[in-house]
């Protein structure tokens, strides 16, 4: 009789210890999943923002065609986001943009015809908005970024996380001149 109670009692935590593995294992799957559907949140609201600003230089450089540099600046920013493939080159590319279109609002300051273009006006209301929900969708992905490494490396998950290759994930960060927000009022 002992040795049944010895063997239930190894069994129990056995049971336990697989029970906590699953556990522990699928809560870095739902965070690991987080991350990913917040990286595409993301991903949404940088194409709206890059699907808006060929709109935007158009409306511009008919008012403005002789800023030829500041419409270069911004198809490169473009072409740079196109060819980001990581968080930190995504991140890169849209500090690119940014300081692009902080110098694309910085020209039309200067044509009051074109502040007061009905078209330009939408855009301008349009990127603003955007810019918005980027930042709501930047602060979701790293505050679940946060929770997701925090996990992983807090014992005892650390070991679960290291035996099924659970790897700490980038923050979305941004350079300290480009956290300022793009000024779309005139």
């Amino acid at each position: 009789m002992a040795t049944g109670v010895v063997l239930t009692g190894v069994l129990a935590v056995i049971a336990l210890a697989v029970l906590w593995t699953i556990f522990i294992y699928n809560r870095l799957v739902v965070l690991r999943n987080r991350i990913d559907n917040a990286w595409s949140q993301i991903d949404v609201q940088l194409r709206r923002r890059y699907d808006l600003i060929p709109n935007l230089v158009e409306t511009v450089k008919g008012y403005a065609t002789h800023e030829k540099e500041v419409f270069e600046k911004v198809t490169q920013a473009r072409a740079a986001m196109t060819a980001a493939t990581t968080v930190a080159a995504q991140g890169e590319a849209q500090n690119q943009i940014t300081q692009a279109l902080k110098s694309l609002f910085a020209v039309a300051e200067a044509y009051p015809e074109l502040k007061a273009n009905e078209n330009f006006m939408m855009l301008q209301e349009e990127l603003s908005g955007t810019e918005s929900k980027i930042a709501y969708a930047r602060q979701f992905y790293n505050d679940t970024v946060m929770s997701y490494n925090t996990t992983i490396q807090s014992f005892p998950a650390n070991t679960i996380a290291g035996a099924f290759g659970f790897k700490e994930r980038e923050y979305f960060t941004m350079e300290e001149s480009a956290r300022e927000p793009i000024k779309v009022k005139f």
